[in-house]
């Protein structure tokens, strides 16, 4: 599965105290951006022009990144002295390198470093500085319309409209952006509110012309023309519900034929507002904080984690399904953790029967410190833990939703919760845990499941649902999809960073989808406020 880009996102790199390497003057340095790739090799993204004799370089120069949340996008930063003009770095000399992921510099969106040399050791006093920001145009345009006297296309009843949208590409064609839903029989219709991007409507430009159609809707999709118009953005958005914008609907095989044809019935446009829409990167950026809880089943059909035909089983490598998918998703989610928050609690039972306990043994303070923590609790509690039944997934998802539910209290988009789940087994509580997800739903939580071994993932499939809502035994179905499903062993033989771009990839938009329809605006970056332009 290919990752899809987020965004892209535009570094800007100043250093300070950098070594001084020229006698008789100061460094010339440049900065070369390096990234690393699946197979464990540097290569150059680009490099900053060179600044002459400046050992507090602000470079001008900004490196384009294409961002995926789904990646640990490995990044290095290289300060070098030019006195030459070959492109071969080997014979500058080295001013001191840094090392991170993309990840923890947009979560971070400026951070501050030492600079290193490569053995490891300060460079001097260099430092680096990195600022991210995203390039984008998230404009989007909130629309009300409404028609008056339309003409009428049905010999029975009246005329079921509906509008198109397009808008013209650099050859002259017109595309086709945005489609109304159709009102039915009726020759005064009000549409209901839409929003499409600026750029969707008219690649951002206020005076690139927008083509409006207006049809009549029949059921085998001869729709008749009713009646069209042209327009702009920059007319557009002078409408408001005190003082609407009009258009006549205009047909013109009935204004050639009809020399008394006035129009086809009139378009109001009632609101039109640019709003600026918050991103992913915006949420991030802006403060908001994935909290990340990792749900381990511990159930008897999983076998004694002494034998080796048990799916918690150690091999001699030190690795099983369990651990290499907590690594999988940990160390992309991990950088976005901007507090301690990574939450440990086990599907099911030690001691006596206990679906939902901290893999720490304590309750009081259930929390690690980040992947290596999680990791280091699981392998600690390996020994003491007597595998049971049944797989009850209601509890924990419950538990996680109590935390997402406190954190709507805030009224801003300061938090969302991250759920991974990794199960070997059939679901024995699935009605619970449909009503469990159902109410998951309407809180601000992504819900991550990985099934390992080889058993009937079935009912996981039906959890993760792509081809329509989920319901509740009681018929409630779910306001989002929140649940993404993954089996482990199709990603057995697959490069390892693939289980984690499957996993990863539905949450940049789960997270946009709830702060958007809640319409919450990042603590530390209000981006969606209302624009002029």
């Amino acid at each position: 599965m290919a990752a899809q880009c987020v965004t892209k996102v535009e570094l800007t790199i100043s250093c300070s105290n950098l070594l001084d390497k020229d006698v008789g003057s100061k460094s010339d340095p440049l900065c070369v951006l390096l990234q690393h790739t699946s197979g464990q090799q540097w290569y150059e993204v680009d490099r900053t022009e060179r600044i002459k004799n400046c050992l507090d370089p602000k470079f001008s120069k900004r490196f384009l990144i294409d961002y995926y949340f789904e990646l640990v996008q490995k990044l290095k930063f290289g300060i070098y002295d030019i006195d030459n003009k070959t492109v071969d770095l080997s014979d500058d000399d080295f001013l001191g390198e840094f090392e991170c992921t993309l990840g923890q510099i947009v979560s971070s969106k400026t951070i501050t470093r030492p600079l290193l040399q490569r053995n490891g050791k300060p460079a001097g006093k260099g430092r680096i500085t990195i600022s991210a920001e995203e390039v984008k145009d998230n404009r989007v345009v909130m629309f009300e319309f409404e028609a008056r006297k339309l003409d009428n296309k049905d010999l029975f009843g009246k005329s079921d409209p509906y509008l198109e949208f397009h808008k013209q590409t650099s050859e002259g064609n017109w595309v086709m952006v945005h489609r109304t839903e159709v009102i039915k029989n009726n020759l005064n219709p009000v549409w209901r509110p839409f929003k499409i991007s600026l750029n969707s409507l008219c690649y951002g430009d206020m005076d690139k012309t927008i083509k409006v159609e207006c049809y009549d809707y029949d059921n085998d999709g001869s729709h008749d023309l009713i009646g069209t118009f042209q327009t702009t953005m920059s007319k557009l958005k002078e409408a408001s519900r005190q003082s609407p914008v009009e258009f006549e609907c205009i047909n013109e095989k009935k204004r050639q034929k009809k020399k008394s044809y006035r129009n086809s019935g009139v378009v109001s446009v009632k609101h039109c507002e640019i709003i600026m829409e918050c991103t992913f990167l915006d949420y991030i950026m802006g403060g908001c904080q994935l909290n990340f809880t990792v749900g381990i089943d511990f159930t008897g059909s999983n076998g004694d984690p002494r034998s080796p035909d048990s799916l918690h089983y150690i091999s001699p490598n030190g690795v099983n399904e369990y651990l290499t998918a907590i690594w999988s998703v940990g160390t992309v989610v991990q950088d976005y953790d901007v507090y301690v928050s990574q939450l440990i609690l086990l599907n099911a039972c030690f001691g006596i029967v206990s679906h939902e306990f901290p893999l720490n043994f304590n309750p009081s303070n259930p929390f690690c410190a980040g992947i290596q923590g999680i990791v280091d609790a699981y392998r600690a509690c390996l020994p003491q833990v007597r595998l049971y039944g049944p797989t009850n997934f209601s509890p924990i998802i419950n538990h996680v939703a109590r935390f997402a539910a406190a954190a709507t209290q805030q009224r801003t988009a300061s938090q969302y919760f991250v759920l991974l789940i990794i199960t070997d087994g059939v679901i024995t509580d699935l009605d619970e845990t449909r009503s469990a997800i159902v109410n998951a739903a309407k809180l601000p939580m992504s819900i991550i499941i990985v099934g390992v071994g080889g058993a009937d993932f079935s009912a996981m499939e039906f959890l993760d649902s792509d081809t329509g809502a989920l319901r509740s035994r009681s018929g409630e179905a779910a306001i989002r999809d929140i649940v993404q499903f993954v089996p482990f062993r199709q990603f057995q033989h697959a490069p390892k960073e693939a289980l984690t771009q499957c996993v990863l990839a539905e949450v940049p938009q789960q997270v946009v989808n709830y702060f958007s329809t809640y319409k919450l605006q990042p603590p530390n970056n209000p981006a969606a406020k209302q624009v002029g332009s």
